[in-house]
């Protein structure tokens, strides 16, 4: 790793270090942000070790600073939902973006990575589909769980649902290893069934 990937990781860190909403991993607290951050990482060389530098930086940033725009500043609805996804995403991208100008990343890097943070051009492009894929991944093995408590089954299948088909056919095989809770196993058993 360089200098310049060295710097943005320790400022995207130190960015998502400040969450003041935490989770508990290995009976700690941890910033929820970072948390989240470091499984994208984790995630994304594991499924996919050669990927670019872009891709590393953005799978890092993907949720940078999240908690400063709130989902209840948007109405609690379909379109209020979308607005507020979409405004995320402005955001991430425009965080990460100062991060990376004030490392010294080029404008062409920086374009790309925010490029891919914004999610554009999904299923068309090879590395926005790679970092969409890992976001799934990473939400499968770590938020189902959560979902699952707070939904009934058919809520969560058209969520498994959804989540399958924004994924590529290396996305589902990695899914189909990861070690689910008898009763998530089931679910998306139950949802790929419907197809």
């Amino acid at each position: 790793m360089h200098t310049l990937f060295l710097k943005a990781s320790e400022y995207i860190d130190a960015a998502n270090a400040q969450d003041p909403n935490y989770e508990i991993v290995d009976e700690k607290k941890h910033p929820k942000e970072l948390v989240y951050s470091d499984r994208m990482y984790a995630r994304l060389m594991q499924f996919a070790p050669q990927a670019s530098e872009e891709v590393q930086i953005a799978s890092k940033a993907q949720h940078i600073c999240r908690w400063k725009i709130e989902r209840k500043l948007y109405p609690m609805d379909r379109v209020g939902y979308l607005k507020w996804r979409e405004e995320l995403k402005k955001f991430h991208a425009t965080t990460a973006a100062q991060i990376l100008s004030k490392v010294g990343y080029p404008e062409d890097f920086i374009n790309r990575v925010c490029f891919l943070i914004e999610k554009k051009s999904l299923k068309k492009d090879l590395e926005t589909q790679l970092l969409e894929d890992v976001i799934c991944l990473v939400f499968l093995e770590f938020y189902l769980e959560d979902f699952a408590v707070k939904h009934d089954d058919e809520k969560m299948k058209n969520i498994i649902i959804k989540t399958w088909a924004k994924m590529s056919k290396n996305g589902h095989d990695a899914a189909l290893k990861i070690s689910y809770s008898k009763e998530n196993l089931d679910l998306i058993k139950s949802a790929l069934l419907t197809i």
